[in-house]
């Protein structure tokens, strides 16, 4: 399902237009970007939590050349489903 999908369903599921679904999509993924920007975690019952995680540098390896890199310390985002979604996915 790509992003139009999305909001041709959320349309269908609400009495929203298309236009206000494209919105209201809008506005989630830009508060949970601006939330997980400034270092909190974002927790939507019956769904997931979304959260930032440091990844550590480390050294890599180019496959082209084979030479080792230094691949820098990073932050990124992550997503850990709840139970019932778990369970929603394997029924």
């Amino acid at each position: 399902m790509n992003k139009t999908e999305l909001i041709a369903a959320i349309s269908a599921n609400t009495e929203l237009t298309k236009k206000d679904a494209e919105k209201a999509l809008k506005a989630f993924v830009d508060v949970v970007g601006n939330e997980l920007s400034k270092g909190e975690k974002v927790q939507l019952a019956g769904f997931g939590t979304f959260e930032v995680v440091e990844r550590a540098a480390r050294e890599g390896i180019n496959p082209r050349t084979k030479e080792t890199i230094q691949i820098p310390a990073s932050k990124a985002p992550k997503f850990k489903p709840m139970k019932s979604l778990k369970e929603k996915v394997n029924a």
